[in-house]
């Protein structure tokens, strides 16, 4: 990874199998089954993404086969209704299409995700010319790092970082889990270095045995000052 974090570029499907928006429903469903994927973005003319066609788009002619696309079920499923007489991309797909930038990071593509509750993303250049296709199984490839690979990371980026301030920090890494101990001569490095190396692309979970440094005791102010001369 480069001690970098891992971008959308790294992970994402190159290949992107696409449809135009005069694609005819069962041509979509004879597509999705050849290539083996439940969505699929579409293109206008000018072959820039501008809508997704889903499994659950398609399904909603089945859902509707009763004819029962008035009254109730007009009003509270227009949108769905309307879906379920389309016949092409164009009338079926969930637009605008939700994107994402090749150089945009892992996280960041997984809060898209979730925010619009979708299982995949388009990636598109500036111009929003598809360069490929980032899905949930692709995000979770970070975590199969080697624990080896995310060592030496963190000792590179996040102890090095803290530099003279942290004495004997010792780093270790166990099924993606990430054990910090040692001393730093900060307490509010502590938290600090936490947040660091949880940051670093393939860690699961942070367990911070950091210490700062030994607590003086505090004088009691009622004991006498035994280092002050007294003279008659």
């Amino acid at each position: 990874m480069n001690g970098t974090p891992a971008l959308v570029n790294d992970v994402m499907t190159q290949r992107v199998v696409a449809l135009r928006t005069g694609a005819v429903f069962k041509d979509i469903v004879k597509v999705m089954r050849e290539w083996r994927v439940s969505a699929l973005p579409v293109l206008d003319d000018a072959g820039r993404v501008v809508g997704v066609v889903s499994e659950s788009d398609l399904l909603l002619k089945e859902e509707y086969r009763d004819g029962d696309t008035g009254g109730h079920a007009q009003d509270r499923h227009s949108a769905e209704a309307r879906k379920a007489n389309a016949v092409t991309a164009a009338e079926l797909m969930t637009a605008p299409a939700v994107t994402v930038a090749a150089d945009a990071t892992l996280a960041q593509a997984a809060r898209l995700m979730a925010r619009h509750r979708v299982k995949r993303l388009p990636v598109v250049d500036r111009e929003g010319l598809p360069q490929g296709i980032v899905s949930r199984s692709d995000l979770l490839r970070v975590f199969l790092r080697d624990d080896a690979d995310i060592a030496e990371e963190v000792r590179r980026d996040v102890v090095r970082l803290l530099g003279a301030r942290a004495t004997t920090v010792r780093v270790e890494v166990r099924d993606g889990v990430v054990t910090l101990a040692g001393g730093v001569r900060e307490t509010a490095l502590i938290p600090l270095a936490a947040r660091l190396a949880r940051s670093v692309p393939g860690v699961v979970d942070v367990r911070n045995a950091l210490a700062g440094p030994p607590r003086r005791p505090d004088l009691d102010p009622d004991l006498p000052d035994t280092g002050r001369v007294h003279t008659p």
